[in-house]
C-alpha cells in the first residue's frame, strides 16, 4: 500500500507539470475544491469536469479538488456544515432525529430548514477554501517553474 507521502509527491508533480499557465493550474484546483465542498458527494465530478473543460482550468485539479469531501471526510464535514449554519440561521432548536441511512427517501423525509443548512454550509466552506487553495496552487507551480528555470 503506497503512503500518504507518496501520493501527495505524486499529486504535487501532476500539479507542477501541468503545462497550462500557473493561474489556470490553480483555478482548477480552486474550481474543484468548490465543487467539493458546495455539491454533494456522487454529484461533484459531473459537475467539476464539464466545468473545468469550459473554464479552461486544470481537469486534473478539478476532479482531485473535489476529494476535499470523501466516503472518510463527508461523515465530519456534511454534520459540522448542517449543524453550524442551522444554529446561526434558526437559533438552537432541535434538529430532530437524524437518519442512519442516507437514502432517497430518508433525505426527503428531512425538514427544509436541514436541507437549505446544509447547502448553505456547503456553500460557505467552498467560498472559504476555494481562494485559500488557489493561492496556495499558484505559489506552489511558480515556486516549482521558477527553481527549475534557474537550474
Amino acid at each position: 500500500m503506497r503512503s500518504i507521502l507518496t501520493c501527495w509527491h505524486d499529486l504535487r508533480e501532476k500539479m507542477v507539470r501541468d503545462p497550462l499557465p500557473p493561474e489556470s493550474v490553480a483555478a482548477g484546483w480552486a474550481l474543484g475544491v468548490f465543487v467539493g465542498f458546495a455539491i454533494p458527494f456522487g454529484l461533484q465530478l459531473i459537475v467539476s469536469v464539464p466545468l473545468a473543460l469550459m473554464m479552461r482550468v486544470s481537469k486534473v485539479g478539478a476532479t482531485v479538488g473535489t476529494f476535499v469531501t470523501n466516503p472518510l471526510t463527508i461523515f465530519f464535514i456534511y454534520p459540522a456544515q448542517t449543524y453550524v449554519v442551522y444554529n446561526i440561521l434558526f437559533g438552537r432548536r432541535e434538529m430532530g432525529e437524524l437518519p442512519t441511512e442516507w437514502t432517497r427517501q430518508s433525505v426527503m423525509a428531512l425538514s427544509g430548514p436541514v436541507i437549505i443548512s446544509f447547502f448553505l454550509g456547503g456553500l460557505a466552506l467552498a467560498l472559504i477554501f476555494s481562494p485559500i487553495m488557489y493561492h496556495i496552487v499558484k505559489r506552489i507551480v511558480m515556486e516549482y517553474r521558477r527553481r527549475k528555470q534557474m537550474k
